[in-house]
């Protein structure tokens, strides 16, 4: 079968209703559970074969390597969360109320899809060429959409403090508080835990809280613009050079990584 026709295939997942397509996304699934739980270089074909029951040559007909799996594993998610982002905020006017429509819809999605925000978070480098160039394309649309809504929001209460380049001042960076935000948000598969963590409405309205009452955190007219303080001469922090740690790679999950304001 052709790479088109799976793309094809997978454009409205959600409404297709034959077998093929219900076995496409079956497929889909256990690959997010086998990348999630292997890694995308530890996982194999094999893998996916026996966990979901299925033949090699049943797999390959509908994608012809493990690249493509999570690729479209990958576009699947973004996609998803973006499309019903834009449902969501065609309903609110309220720049208060799109922020928290925002961090809903990815904290909802966070918790109900913890093992594909996994895979989004440790096999965000992989792909490369014309999937890492696609996929980098609707990660800044999304980082764009976050830019939005925090904008609009400085604008409409008169938040001088928040800007592009409000840091300059001693103020905060539209870019440093949209990806503060997602930093929040994309860690909550690493802790999250449905038996003593509340639900999904709770943890995006107590993190919309967070975000908001920080933007907000001089709004009562007292922020003047100031300089910032020179921090990298070791004598003027009162330290020296810090101790190297063991390096840890971060988990640049959902806009996070490859965006520019």
């Amino acid at each position: 079968m052709s790479s088109s026709s799976t793309s094809r295939a997978l454009e409205h997942p959600l409404s297709a209703d034959t077998r093929f397509d219900r076995r496409l996304g079956e497929i889909l699934d256990y690959a997010t559970e086998i990348f999630a739980d292997k890694g995308y270089e530890g996982a194999s074909m094999r893998d996916l074969s026996r966990l979901s029951g299925i033949s090699l040559a049943g797999l390959y007909y509908y994608f012809e390597s493990k690249e493509k799996l999570l690729y479209f594993i990958q576009q699947h998610t973004f996609n998803t969360i973006i499309e019903r982002l834009r449902e969501q905020l065609a309903e609110g006017d309220d720049p208060e109320t799109r922020i928290r429509i925002f961090v809903h819809n990815h904290v909802g999605y966070s918790v109900a899809k913890q093992k594909a925000m996994k895979v989004l978070a440790h096999e965000d480098d992989v792909l490369k060429n014309g999937y890492g160039t696609e996929l980098a394309a609707i990660k800044r649309e999304y980082y764009r959409i976050c830019v939005g809504l925090v904008e609009d929001l400085a604008k409409a209460e008169g938040l001088k403090f928040v800007g592009r380049n409000a840091s300059a001042t001693g103020g905060i960076s539209t870019r440093t508080a949209v990806m503060g935000l997602f930093g929040m948000m994309n860690w909550l598969y690493t802790w999250y835990n449905p038996r003593v963590d509340p639900g999904a409405e709770t943890i995006a309205r107590e993190m919309s809280d967070i975000f908001l009452r920080g933007v907000r955190a001089e709004r009562a007219g007292d922020w003047k613009p100031r300089r910032e303080p020179n921090l990298s001469r070791g004598s003027e922090t009162g330290g020296g050079p810090k101790a190297k740690g063991p390096k840890r790679k971060p988990a640049p999950s959902l806009a996070t990584s490859r965006t520019r304001s």
